[in-house]
């Protein structure tokens, strides 16, 4: 069954096809969370920031045997940073991403120097713990010396990793050339330019002149296709609309496609294709299009993210409904959000799979984490004969920091 081609289709897409008979997947908005689901969600975080937060008042402020009045703004100042984290999640659902922003800016610093503050007070806190088996405790006024001491390397030690990782972070995304060898490739289609784009999170603290830039270096590498693979957003369409603006300046010889990651069904996902669909980017919803390419066919597939099923959507991925009654001679290009997907890829023949919503890992050590959920974290792989391409992400998500991974603006080539 051949559907017509939406509006801003290229003439080189010949057909845009979901399957046969496939039933209706447009979705619901999401509703609020009950309040079951809202406690099942910030009882845990808030039981952990605090944990976190008591820790470190004890090694940064109650070991040093500091004065009562810098013993009472330690712990204010503490408890403010600490309540800042789950606040700014209400904060960013409530504000203007302008106005929002320096709480996002003050809250997303705090949680990746936290990360690291805490960190480092565990191995110090393991090497004490031997160190005073061997050598009993001391007298109090040691222990407060070396307390004072191991409170200022590690926040030396924090703070020099988190100015580093914003370094990293901040700085102009570098563009990944990654050739990707497809068996039994035609000729027409060998040389063949994706820019992948994933995991932008534009928010208060991406915003519209980081999309400009964005677009700006995408267009210079003058893709055929270009594939935004979920996560782009972080808020709402009356967020965000001017920020991500100047996505319809996006230009690709066959058009941009994109699909849900996560991220998109915590702020609305109906209501985000729609708008995106304004810009000239084309939603794959468990469907397919077929690119004509200096002769030779191609299709392009995208099923919505691995998580919209657990939404109060009527979204799930569908994989079989987007590849029912093609050319299996063909080959074919899947979009999802998650590298999980691969294994259904791999079963139903997929050429090449691409994926983000790792980040890599983002920040060294948790990047080992990321392992314990996903296939792959980041790179080029062959599973079973499939290829599977997952970038560490175009922008970031949370604390504005890097350690050991790198942002990508991929351009992928078919070879």
């Amino acid at each position: 069954m051949e559907v017509q081609p939406r509006t801003h289709t290229p003439p080189s897409v010949l057909y845009y096809s979901p399957a046969p008979n496939a039933p209706s997947c447009t979705g619901r908005s999401p509703a609020p969370m009950s309040l079951p689901r809202t406690l099942l969600f910030f009882v845990p975080m808030i039981a952990l920031v605090v944990g976190v937060h008591v820790y470190l008042y004890r090694r940064l402020v109650r070991d040093l045997a500091l004065s009562r009045r810098w013993r009472l703004a330690g712990a204010a100042a503490i408890a403010i940073l600490g309540a800042l984290v789950p606040g700014s999640f209400w904060i960013l659902r409530l504000l203007r991403p302008d106005v929002a922003a320096p709480f996002a800016w003050a809250s997303y610093v705090w949680i990746g120097l936290t990360m690291y503050l805490a960190l480092f007070f565990g191995v110090t806190d393991a090497i004490r713990a031997v160190a005073f088996r061997v050598r009993g405790t001391g007298d109090p006024t040691r222990r407060a010396v070396l307390a004072r001491g191991t409170a200022g390397v590690v926040g030396l030690l924090a703070g020099g990793v988190g100015a580093a990782g914003a370094a990293h972070a901040l700085g102009r995304v570098p563009t990944k050339h990654v050739r990707v060898p497809i068996a039994r490739l035609p000729a027409a289609l060998r040389g063949l330019r994706i820019v992948q784009l994933t995991d932008v999170h534009i928010g208060p603290t991406i915003d519209r002149d980081f999309v400009r830039r964005l677009v700006e270096q995408t267009n210079a590498l003058r893709p055929d296709v270009i594939a935004l693979t979920g996560d782009l957003i972080d808020g709402t369409v009356a967020q965000l609309e001017d920020y991500v603006a100047p996505l319809a300046d996006l230009r690709a010889e066959h058009g941009v496609f994109f699909v849900t990651g996560n991220h998109e069904y915590y702020w609305g996902a109906e209501e985000w294709l729609a708008h995106l669909s304004t810009l000239g980017i084309r939603a794959l919803r468990n469907e397919r299009a077929t690119i004509f390419h200096r002769g030779a066919l191609l299709d392009i597939a995208g099923v919505h993210d691995w998580s919209s099923a657990r939404t109060r959507t009527n979204h799930r991925p569908d994989l079989a409904r987007a590849l029912a009654g093609r050319d299996p001679t063909r080959p074919v290009i899947l979009l999802a959000h998650q590298p999980r997907a691969i294994d259904e890829a791999a079963d139903r023949g997929v050429s090449l799979q691409l994926s983000g919503h790792t980040h890599g890992g983002q920040l060294f050590p948790w990047t080992y984490l990321v392992r314990l959920q996903q296939p792959y974290v980041s790179g080029l792989h062959d599973h079973r004969g499939t290829k599977i391409y997952v970038s560490m992400g175009t922008g970031y998500w949370g604390p504005p920091m890097r350690l050991g991974t790198t942002a990508e603006v991929t351009l992928i080539e078919l070879v």
